[in-house]
């Protein structure tokens, strides 16, 4: 786990919504998937 990334998290609308998260500090360092195959927040804990 880095420590020194800036992490973001954001919903993109469109056909598909998709979930997208995303190491700001760097180039490329991002995932995504559609946001109905995102887990929830009760999912992660």
């Amino acid at each position: 786990m880095a420590a020194d990334g800036d992490i973001m998290a954001s919903v993109e609308e469109g056909p598909t919504d998709q979930f997208i998260v995303a190491d700001v500090t760097r180039d490329d360092a991002y995932l995504t998937t559609p946001l109905a195959d995102a887990a929830s927040l009760p999912a992660w804990r």
